[in-house]
């Protein structure tokens, strides 16, 4: 099994404390008095310069959340106090998708850039690219972080980044073909989109020597049925990755593919909280992914509250990485659960039952109150060809699996919204409050 960083990737536990440990202390020695984001936060909350030597130490520090980091933006305006250097030592600028609001401005300076880079070059590996592939970034190339990084990871790795944007989907498909691209950055939605393309204009996606496909921006790629639908799709094996514009690329699969990702733990600490009371759950429970980024300085996050919900493994990877292991991937978000008639549910759920069913092209979820009572309604759009009777299997199946029955609606070809970034196919009304996922 390849490995970027062979060195900190098979470092026993004990060592990897080690290391965790010595470039916390360096982070917070160069925090302190630089990051007035920090500075201010840490002293309101009695912790001194030097309390921190340990990781058992970290506790001592105040989580940091979302709402903190777009408040302090909105006082300090344009890009907030949470920056340890001057203005001038940056070099790029990103930002949030804004997909639950106002996006958060994030900005990195070189050496943050370059570790940037290497997560990526962790991800990039693990799914087995060297410098003899071709790795196409089906990604428009916006403000928004998506695959920006993906090009730097590329690069340390050696491989060859042809860019995507500027296109439509036939179009790269045409690209992806000339170019040879054995390897594809996208969302999950995106790479089944690219599939329902080539279907409708008889495009052979057998053309394209694709041989993995590399996922971000939304959970799907961890979804078991949506993993095995891109792998039909595309005769090619699915990865998964991890991370925020905020975080850093912090997670990845490996050609192993144990059934969960791998945390770069050499550039990461996680804690896995219990949403409600803050407080470390067991190891193996479902808890909210709490991150602090060893390696991004200029724009750091300690204790971030990322919102979302995993499952902890540190078994050894049959691939020999000792890192821990996210089971299943990202699960879901913890805000994104709602409760119908008493049962609670997870988009991605949803997603897994309804992708199992081949004939779905695309389809979207919307909970509301209809005479006092929860309804999830579940539109389906399929494929050519198919028999319309699917439905009602699909019906039955969310019945058997969720404990209700939602109703299920057959709606035409091409009403749905497609989706190149993260797909909004789940949205909960109820009153004036609409929420989507």
């Amino acid at each position: 099994m390849p490995f970027f960083d062979p060195v900190t990737e098979t470092l026993p536990r004990e060592k990897l404390a080690v290391l965790q440990q010595q470039k916390l202390k360096a982070m917070m020695a160069e925090l302190w008095g630089k990051n007035r984001f920090y500075t201010d936060k840490w002293t309101a909350a009695g912790v001194e310069p030097g309390n921190i030597q340990s990781l058992a130490d970290l506790t001592q520090l105040p989580v940091t959340t979302k709402d903190e980091l777009m408040a302090d933006q909105a006082a300090h305006g344009p890009f907030g106090s949470n920056l340890t250097y001057s203005l001038e030592t940056y070099v790029r600028f990103h930002q949030t998708s804004g997909t639950t609001g106002v996006p958060m401005r994030v900005l990195d300076t070189r050496e943050s850039w370059d570790w940037w880079g290497r997560c990526w070059a962790h991800v990039l590996v693990g799914a087995g690219v060297t410098p003899v592939d071709r790795v196409f970034m089906a990604f428009a190339f916006g403000p928004f972080v998506g695959f920006w990084a993906a090009i730097e990871g590329a690069r340390k790795v050696g491989a060859m980044m042809i860019p995507g944007g500027g296109r439509d989907s036939h179009q790269r498909l045409e690209l992806m073909r000339d170019a040879g691209a054995t390897v594809l950055c996208c969302t999950p939605t995106y790479a089944l989109r690219l599939g329902e393309v080539a279907r409708e204009i008889g495009f052979d996606l057998g053309s394209i020597p694709m041989r993995a496909t590399i996922h971000a921006g939304e959970p799907g790629a961890n979804v078991p049925a949506t993993k095995k639908r891109i792998e039909e799709t595309w005769t090619a094996k699915c990865f998964d990755h991890a991370g925020a514009s905020e975080v850093g690329a912090h997670s990845f699969e490996c050609e192993a593919q144990p059934g969960g990702t791998h945390l770069i733990e050499s550039e990461y600490i996680a804690e896995v909280l219990d949403p409600k009371t803050g407080q470390t759950v067991a190891p193996g429970e479902r808890g909210e992914l709490v991150i602090t980024n060893l390696g991004r300085w200029g724009f750091p996050v300690v204790r971030y509250r990322t919102g979302d919900v995993v499952r902890t493994n540190r078994v050894a990877c049959m691939c020999g990485r000792t890192s821990l292991r996210f089971e299943g991937g990202i699960l879901g978000r913890a805000d994104d659960m709602v409760t119908v008639r008493g049962v609670n549910v997870f988009p991605a759920a949803v997603e897994n039952i309804v992708r199992r069913f081949v004939e779905v092209d695309e389809f979207r979820v919307t909970v509301n109150k209809d005479r006092q009572m929860d309804e999830m309604d579940v539109e389906v759009e399929l494929c050519e060809g198919a028999e319309v009777n699917v439905v009602h299997a699909i019906a039955e199946r969310l019945d058997t699996i969720l404990s209700f029955r939602p109703r299920v609606h057959l709606v035409s070809r091409n009403t749905l919204p497609r989706f190149e970034l993260k797909a909004k196919r789940f949205h909960v009304r109820r009153g004036e409050v609409e929420k989507t996922a």
